[in-house]
């Protein structure tokens, strides 16, 4: 991606406060402001989105066949859920 240059002034403070926080995450004050403005456009948040949605496709009968029966109330085994036997850990308490 082309970089273009962009000079802002701002006041010390906000120049000092730029440079401690860049410094202590490790990048240039460049990239510092960069992430404050694909954060605050919201890129981050989508590329975030994006990224789980993708993943839960990849994954979605995985998570179907570990939690689907359990969350139509039904253990693994087929039962509804606090109907086996007792101690089985699938019924809470009446909730």
């Amino acid at each position: 991606m082309a970089k273009t240059q962009l000079n802002v002034r701002v006041d010390e403070g906000t120049a000092r406060a730029a440079r401690e926080r860049a410094t202590a995450r490790g990048m240039s004050v460049n990239r510092y402001i960069e992430e404050l403005v694909r954060q605050d456009t919201g890129e981050a948040g989508h590329t975030f989105l994006e990224a789980a949605a993708d993943f839960m496709k990849q994954y979605e009968t995985v998570f179907a066949e570990e939690f689907g029966a359990a969350r139509e109330g039904r253990t693994a085994e087929g039962r509804t859920a606090g109907s086996g036997t007792a101690g089985s850990g699938t019924h809470e308490g009446g909730r």
